[in-house]
């Protein structure tokens, strides 16, 4: 029997500008050249990087950078540390730089900071691509942490200037910031946040809320998806999160439900429209 769902997909979900900008750029290039290697994954969706790769796209580490000559490299939305663009530069490789805005003016205000001898924290995820490239600016010199228990065993300078991934939420920012001043440390904070992911928890948590269940459609390596996700899950505890369509439990669907179907900022639309076709047609 059919199970007639009625599925809607989140309008606001799917790509950020900054990922927008960097996939236009690679399918531009690869139009023209056929292929463009790019450093490390270009989006955290393996669906996504999947097809890019499927039209000539050449993943490569940053281990493979020094041995490459005369060719044209991809730096993705994340952004890259001062390191990168030495090696291109000594090398002869071509830098298609599609750096994030905000990603950039970030990395300028922490080199700022760092030049200014200042003692520098960064709010972000240990090893993530776009927190690399920030802690580059400083030498490496930065502190990185993920949560503030991991401050708790760490010497830390009576003053200091606090800086944040800019994917990361901004409620947990100011509540990291508020326990340091309590800790009686003298913060300077810069809320570097990026407003078009840190605008969509609350809005996602209102979409969540309007439907029987909801389908979170994301890579699993998506720092961002986890957060998201998990906004659904409290404004719905009915959601569940999927990376690909083959991975829909359908027996949890009952026959008129309605479902939302959103997902993070790395998640391309036609994977959603994917899912929204395969629940419609249970």
């Amino acid at each position: 029997m059919a199970k007639n769902l009625q599925v809607t997909i989140d309008k606001d979900s799917g790509f950020c500008f900054g990922v927008v900008y960097a996939i236009d750029m690679a399918e531009e290039i690869l139009e023209e050249d056929g292929y463009l290697y790019c450093l490390g994954d270009i989006v955290h969706n393996d669906e996504e990087v999947a097809r890019l790769k499927a039209k000539g796209l050449r993943i490569i580490e940053h281990s493979a950078l020094k041995d490459l000559s005369n060719e044209k490299v991809l730096i993705r939305a994340h952004g890259e540390a001062p390191e990168t663009y030495r090696t291109a530069l000594e090398n002869n490789i071509t830098l298609i730089d599609a750096s994030c805005p905000v990603v950039l003016k970030l990395q300028n205000r922490i080199k700022t900071s760092h030049d200014d001898q200042e003692k520098i924290l960064i709010f972000g995820k240990h090893g993530h691509a776009e927190v690399i490239g920030l802690q580059g600016q400083t030498n490496n010199e930065a502190l990185v942490f993920q949560d503030i228990d991991e401050l708790d065993a760490v010497e830390l300078p009576p003053s200091f200037t606090l800086y944040s991934q800019t994917t990361k939420s901004v409620d947990k920012f100011y509540a990291i910031k508020e326990e340091l001043l309590r800790r009686g440390y003298e913060v300077k904070a810069n809320d570097t946040i990026c407003r078009q992911v840190s605008n969509r928890y609350e809005d996602l948590g209102d979409f969540a809320r309007q439907y029987d269940k909801i389908v979170f459609v994301s890579g699993k390596k998506s720092s961002n998806g986890k957060v998201l996700y998990d906004v659904c899950k409290q404004a719905n505890p009915e959601s569940y999160f999927i990376s690909d369509p083959a991975e829909l439990d359908i027996s949890i669907f009952q026959p008129n439900e309605t479902i939302g179907i959103c997902g993070a900022t790395s998640t391309p639309m036609w994977l959603m429209k994917a899912v929204k076709e395969n629940l419609e047609q249970l």
